[in-house]
């Protein structure tokens, strides 16, 4: 009782400890650091490809893509109907990049959010007077490269932007690059004078035509697969149709999406008629490369199907093999184990001839059962 009083009492009246002084000079508590400012827009460099204006098909110069704009649009405003573009092209650019373009030529920035983050759905969208596609690209890179990296087939994404006298490219990953379409639509005038249209079917020409290229050769390693499942089965094989249905699913996640907005953009105002047939056979090429897909995606799983049952029916004989030598085994096994016993009074244990009938009773069955396992086909 009187160590709880005492208890008490030192708990009502607690020591007062003064602070220590310390030489140490105050730390003002640290503050959680604030989100830096976003980067102002500035004009693209690193990720610029090409850029060049276009008056009637012919390239003119231009120091940088502000002139090129100024040189354009000054040309543009004389005539009745836009005769000049310009063509920007980039490469993986930053956000800052797109968003000095996008000041410049009056692009959505749902769109330039789109264009900066890679990963898009195919798609094709309008925004006021500006289109905006969404074009999946792929490579094949065969098995070699696929040992790397695990993938046969190589994707990226190219994104345009058709405006009245712009066409903007901005393209994600290493592959089909565009260089080419430009010489070629340079070469040409007349092609190149079709206007940002004339370009964007060019483009999406292109990418078609990289689809046609990668089906194709995906179709010759189903028939390689094909003539190796019925010669020889392992697990190698079988991983090798499992990788080759996982990148068909891959390039109809690519093209699928992409054949109905492709089928309906000649209908849109913004396709000028004398451009609306040639993106109609682009949308027919396309079509038809989705067909051959599908058809080898549904001969990849009949393969597979079979490498499965074929591996399977190759075990069960493993299986039956192994058994029939069991069985054969199993009677010399037996008869030298009831013989190993040492019993005084056993059959033909004190007989002269009873080592050799005994080793001729071990001979005869295991003859007669391995003709009779050879004749049902385990053997």
């Amino acid at each position: 009782m009187r160590s709880s009083t005492l208890l008490f009492r030192i708990n009502r009246h607690p020591r007062v400890v003064p602070p220590r002084l310390s030489n140490r000079a105050h730390v003002p508590a640290r503050h959680p650091e604030a989100p830096l400012p976003p980067r102002p827009p500035v004009p693209p460099s690193a990720s610029l490809v090409e850029f060049g204006a276009y008056v009637r098909g012919e390239r003119v110069a231009a120091g940088d893509i502000a002139q090129a704009v100024s040189l354009v649009r000054e040309h543009n405003r004389e005539q009745e109907t836009p005769e000049a573009f310009v063509w920007v092209g980039l490469h993986e650019p930053a956000a800052p990049e797109v968003e000095w373009l996008a000041e410049l030529f009056g692009l959505h920035p749902l769109s330039v959010e789109d264009a900066v983050k890679a990963h898009q759905r195919p798609k094709v969208e309008r925004y006021g007077d500006t289109l905006f596609i969404v074009l999946k690209t792929v490579r094949f890179v065969g098995n070699e490269a696929a040992s790397a990296t695990g993938e046969i087939i190589e994707t990226g994404e190219i994104m345009v932007f058709v405006g009245p006298d712009f066409v903007i490219t901005v393209r994600h990953g290493d592959h089909c690059s565009l260089s080419e379409v430009r010489a070629r639509l340079e070469e040409k005038p007349k092609l190149m004078g079709r206007g940002p249209t004339g370009v964007l079917h060019a483009i999406a020409d292109h990418v078609v035509d990289s689809y046609l290229t990668v089906a194709d050769q995906m179709q010759t390693e189903l028939e390689e697969v094909e003539a190796a499942v019925f010669a020889d089965v392992s697990s190698r094989d079988i991983n090798r149709i499992y990788q080759l249905k996982r990148e068909m699913i891959e390039m109809k996640r690519a093209m699928t999406p992409l054949e109905a907005p492709l089928r309906a953009l000649p209908q849109r105002r913004m396709i000028p008629s004398e451009m609306r047939d040639y993106f109609r056979d682009v949308g027919d090429h396309l079509s038809r490369v989705c067909e051959q897909v599908e058809s080898s995606n549904e001969l990849c799983n009949s393969i597979l199907q079979a490498a499965l049952a074929r591996s399977n029916a190759l075990a069960n004989e493993d299986m039956r093999k192994i058994s029939s030598w069991v069985a054969i085994l199993a009677v010399p096994t037996m008869i030298a184990g009831i013989y190993g016993m040492n019993f005084d009074y056993m059959p033909e244990t004190r007989s002269p001839l009873g080592y050799p009938i005994v080793i001729a009773v071990m001979v005869l069955t295991c003859t007669l059962l391995y003709r009779a396992f050879r004749r049902n086909g385990w053997l």
